[in-house]
């Protein structure tokens, strides 16, 4: 019942179509009655030589019209019922996509692509054969049914009519049985359909990852199982369908042959005319159709309400991050409050803010403590799971907070409409992700309209318009999936000037230059200084040289705030940055002191000239490491 009354509010929606259908359906069947009894007059007729010629051109007329009616009206059923269904997988579908847009990111960690896709998919399709073709089955299954059978025993005999029908009851006996065995199987066939799906759609995302470590093999075979156990339940359901129909055609045969012995006695007998035995045994024909349709309709509904309980699930399935529902009076009043832009200068206030992610041991992060005025730069830093990406994600409102958390210009975060929010932080994520699309699309994504004097102003200030350029098909250039016919450094470019282009009050890079050599590191810092004056900027770094010159540095450990300063102030400190700066410049020295051992000996390098290296590294270079401290503080101060 409850699939019902989800799938009854689309059809409610397209009623007056589906009466249309409804009504243009039985005036067919109910045409479709006069043609056995007009074949049987004509019979009678002829036998009897009481039909002329004129009394045969009228009947031959009458089933031309008849034949006319049917015709437009096969037409018309499909266009309202079959039109109807497709419209209502449109919407369907649309809707889904619009609410899984609004779940959080947590449903889709926790829900697989494949799944996913095989509801818009072979799903919706079923759906839609339910709501469609199904409905034409039943209704022929039911009222055909009736009217054939009161015109076989108002037309011609009673007695027969109940013989005939005996088998048609085990029929709808066993086709009821069969409608519950098979709704079990087709959930289980659509749940190893999901699986495969999303097997298929990983390997194929991971396929630079699979010819790397030569899993082809591996992969290949575990695909055999998954696709052997799709296909071994497929086959549950067409064993299932192997047996029940052709035993529901031996039933049908049965009542035709039992027809033919006893109708034929009847009208030997002389009990019936011949041209009434005619029109019976047409009779017991059009009953074939209502009875296959019968199973073909639960069949099909039982399949359809399997894939309505699977869309179901994800419809009512409630988005984790949402506007807070508890500040409207009306629908209408939260309408108009989430469309409102609410302007954002950029302050940020974190006030002992902790979170934990769902199932985590331990808070990702806590008690943090932070003012950012606005126009600020802040630098996060901190060990890998330090909690530098969940602090900018909860900024972005891709997880709940608690209220009074995180505000932003003295607003507590979750009284801000999530698209206001949102349009006003532009953010690089780590993964860097580019849509199948022209280069152009991709960077003025985050925008309306496709100004290619904005395009390239934000392309330049990313160091990206050159490489661009150098791409036969330029700013049309389409990309592969997932970007992954760019290099990484063109990614991360391409990525920041998407971000560059909407021109937000804040903007987050996350971990977004870790893929540019340090040169252009250099100019992408020079150009987002200029560019981003006055406006909020928080960038998320491994690499000292990335943060070293922004306003705050926060340094991140185990999810607190372990130092907070500019980069003199933790230099003076020597607590956890001061430690990594020194790793890094030590790190850096012995690679120039390798290079150099290279330029002088060039691949025959000495025996022992490792140990050179480390040792120099250990004395000079520690020596240089220090020099560099004292005079990166002196110019941040």
């Amino acid at each position: 019942m409850e699939q019902l009354r989800f799938i009854m509010q689309y059809i409610k929606r397209h009623k007056w179509h589906y009466v249309a259908g409804i009504i243009t359906l039985f005036v067919v069947d109910f045409a479709n009655l006069y043609i056995p009894r007009i074949t049987g007059t004509i019979t009678d007729g002829l036998t009897d030589h009481t039909l002329d010629w004129t009394g045969v051109k009228t009947c031959l007329l009458g089933l031309l019209m008849l034949g006319l009616t049917l015709a437009l009206g096969r037409f018309l059923w499909r266009y309202f019922l079959f039109g109807s269904a497709r419209k209502i997988e449109k919407e369907l579908r649309d809707d889904m996509f619009a609410h899984l847009e609004k779940m959080s990111v947590d449903y889709f960690n926790e829900n697989k692509t494949g799944d996913l896709m095989t509801r818009f998919t072979s799903d919706l399709n079923a759906i839609r054969m339910a709501i469609g073709m199904a409905v034409i089955s039943a209704f022929d299954a039911t009222v055909m049914t009736v009217m054939v059978i009161g015109q076989m025993m108002v037309y011609v005999n009673v007695k027969l009519t109940l013989l005939a029908l005996i088998p048609m009851v085990v029929i709808c006996g066993g086709t009821i049985y069969y409608g519950k065995i098979i709704h079990a199987r087709y959930m289980e066939r659509q749940e190893a359909v999901s699986d495969l799906t999303d097997y298929v759609q990983e390997s194929f995302s991971g396929i630079r990852v699979i010819k790397a470590f030569v899993r082809e093999q591996a992969q290949l075979r575990t695909f055999t199982k998954a696709n052997e156990r799709t296909r071994e339940k497929n086959l549950n359901l067409v064993r299932l369908q192997a047996v029940v129909m052709p035993l529901l055609e031996v039933f049908i045969g049965i009542s035709s042959l039992v027809t033919l012995i006893y109708g034929g006695y009847l009208a030997i007998v002389g009990e019936i005319t011949l041209g009434r035995f005619v029109a019976f045994h047409q009779y017991v024909n059009m009953l074939v159709w209502p009875m296959l349709a019968c199973g073909d309709a639960i069949n099909t509904f039982a399949q359809g309400g399997a894939s309505i309980k699977r869309v179901q699930a994800v419809m009512e399935q409630e988005p984790g991050v949402q506007d807070m529902p508890d500040l409207f009076r009306s629908e209408r009043a939260s309408e108009t409050w989430r469309e409102q832009e609410i302007p954002l200068t950029g302050q940020i206030t974190f006030s002992h803010l902790t979170y934990t992610h769902k199932g985590a041991p331990a808070p990702d992060l806590q008690d943090i403590c932070l003012e950012v005025p606005a126009g600020t730069t802040l630098a996060v830093i901190g060990r890998t799971g330090s909690g530098k990406s969940t602090l900018v994600n909860l900024m972005l409102h891709l997880y709940n907070t608690e209220r009074g958390m995180i505000l932003l210009d003295g607003r507590d975060i979750n009284t801000i409409p999530l698209s206001s929010l949102r349009r006003q932080i532009a953010y690089v994520p780590q993964d860097n992700f580019l849509f199948s699309d022209t280069l152009k699309a991709n960077i003025a994504f985050g925008v309306e309209g496709q100004d290619m004097e904005r395009i390239v102003a934000a392309t330049t200030a990313a160091c990206i318009h050159d490489s661009i350029m150098e791409f036969p098909e330029g700013y049309d250039t389409v990309v592969g999936e997932r970007g992954v016919t760019l290099s990484g450094g063109q990614k991360q470019r391409s990525s920041i000037a998407r971000a560059l282009m909407k021109d937000a009050p804040i903007l987050i890079l996350d971990d977004a230059l870790s893929a540019v050599d340090t040169d252009t590191e250099e100019q992408l810092l020079r150009n987002l200084h200029e560019n981003r004056r006055g406006k909020t900027t928080i960038l998320i770094a491994h690499r000292i040289s990335t943060i070293q010159h922004a306003d705050v540095i926060l340094v991140l450990e185990e999810g607190r705030a372990a130092e907070v300063g500019n980069h003199a102030r933790l230099m003076e400190q020597k607590g956890i940055y001061y430690e990594m700066f020194e790793k890094q410049q030590l790190e850096a020295a012995m690679g120039e002191q390798r290079a150099a051992l290279h330029r002088e000996y060039g691949d025959e390098l000495p025996q022992n000239a490792g140990g050179q290296a480390g040792e120099y590294v250990q004395a000079e270079g520690h020596v240089q490491a220090e020099e560099r401290v004292q005079t990166a503080g002196k110019g941040a101060e």
